[in-house]
């Protein structure tokens, strides 16, 4: 008995395909298309491949460093000045002659210059190159620094030993008595879990 080809037609993902039943060198249809549609595939690939790159790129551009003020009437600080930017280790405690204090919590997010000190400061010479090059950070070396931050910061430790960094405030301090240096606090962490004496 001999083979008779019969007409098929069926639809593959959306497409028409047209054959035969006898068995071809491709058995799926995808492998018999045109070079031509193929070609145009993989064109289509490049070009969507290209666009998505050249978005991503664009994106990164404007995601890059933002200026201005990123809070509308609020003043922002200066940036840092290295050359007036010291390390110090010591004990933070209570500005108060008996060494007690406390805070309100409406006083929390306020900077205060006289409520905390660093006391038995001892200064850190592992900095980087350029910082504490001001005459004003080169002279200090006081065993007591007034400490200037958000009382929020530094509550946390006081009675600890600390490591703190910050700007040596050059301005002679006001009329009246002597009153020790004020460090402008950047940076603040515990040293060991040992309290101060």
């Amino acid at each position: 008995m001999r083979d008779i080809p019969l007409e098929v037609s069926l639809v593959v993902n959306g497409w028409n395909v047209e054959g035969t039943t006898e068995e071809s060198e491709y058995p799926y249809p995808a492998a018999r298309e045109d070079p031509e549609v193929t070609k145009r595939s993989c064109q289509g690939c490049v070009i969507l491949v290209v666009s998505a790159l050249t978005s991503l790129s664009l994106s990164a551009q404007v995601t890059g460093r933002l200026t201005g003020n990123p809070t509308p009437g609020t003043p922002q600080p200066d940036p840092p000045n290295l050359a007036d930017r010291i390390t110090l280790t010591g004990c933070v405690r209570w500005a108060a002659a008996d060494g007690r204090g406390s805070i309100t919590a409406q006083d929390l997010n306020t900077t205060s210059n006289s409520t905390f000190v660093l006391a038995n400061a001892t200064r850190v010479m592992r900095v980087p190159p350029g910082t504490g090059t001001s005459d004003s950070a080169k002279t200090s070396a006081s065993p007591t620094y007034r400490l200037s931050a958000l009382n929020s910061a530094l509550v946390p430790f006081v009675g600890a030993r600390v490591e703190v960094s910050g700007e040596i405030d050059g301005r002679p301090a006001s009329d009246g008595p002597a009153q020790p240096p004020l460090l402008n606090v950047g940076f603040v962490q515990r040293l060991g879990k040992t309290p101060c004496s």
